[in-house]
């Protein structure tokens, strides 16, 4: 069924202002050279888009997968590898790719762009039966859980990257197992308190998505510290 313009414009800029406002936020975390805006726009567009890859594969999911607990597991690993690749397809061999902290600020443009249209598609159901009330709440609970899920996991495969940016290919190798792990389970946790508690354990759900993104701050601050280095050793005297 075809919506009114008015609603998937009100949808999409309900769905982009808190993605775009997070986004804002963790910039701010690569504040000294800071990246290319037109790149950043790039990705984050290419991000929106990949929700349509996504889709297809979470329906074959639904329905070849038949256990509630593996169909959540793989429902999170495919957005996470979509995610991924949506940046990956951008920055791949850049040459603004040249310092650690750039694989986590990268990764969660390419997140926000997908949590930006997903809450939009969110959005347009209640608003299209006029259920404003229920819109600034879908809303509400997505600018505070699913889009800073995104965030921190897509964070955690940008960390992992920029951790062993200085490592042999065996080690990056490992890094980005262990980031991919750590992205998938905070995303299927996530999915299955809010999915199986109706989202009664939100604000539990909540408070430990905002210790992991304190987690993320101090790792991105650890980083900067490595891309500081990195560039006193490789700069001329």
């Amino acid at each position: 069924m075809m919506q009114d313009p008015k609603t998937l414009i009100i949808a999409l800029l309900g769905g982009m202002t808190p993605a775009l406002l997070w986004l804002w936020f963790w910039l701010k975390e690569d504040d000294k050279e800071k990246e290319p805006m037109a790149l950043l726009s790039i990705i984050f567009i290419v991000g929106m888009l990949s929700v349509f890859f996504v889709l297809p594969l979470q329906k074959f999911i639904q329905i070849h997968v038949n256990v509630e607990e593996w169909k959540i597991i793989y429902w999170a690993a495919a957005e996470e590898l979509i995610k991924f690749l949506a940046a990956i397809v951008i920055v791949w061999k850049s040459s603004y790719v040249d310092e650690p902290i750039d694989w986590p600020i990268y990764l969660i443009t390419a997140a926000l762009g997908f949590a930006a249209l997903e809450n939009a598609m969110f959005l347009i159901r209640p608003l299209s039966v006029d259920q404003t009330t229920v819109s600034l709440l879908t809303g509400h609970l997505r600018f505070l859980g699913s889009t800073l899920l995104h965030t921190v996991a897509s964070g955690a495969i940008g960390v992992a990257i920029g951790l062993s940016f200085s490592m042999s290919p065996i080690f990056k190798k490992i890094y980005l197992f262990f980031g991919f792990a750590a992205a998938i389970t905070l995303h299927s946790l996530f999915n299955f308190f809010i999915i199986r508690n109706s989202g009664g354990d939100f604000m539990k759900v909540f408070a430990f998505l905002w210790v992991v993104t304190i987690i993320m701050m101090l790792l991105l601050e650890k980083l900067r510290r490595m891309s500081f280095e990195l560039k006193n050793i490789y700069s001329p005297n």
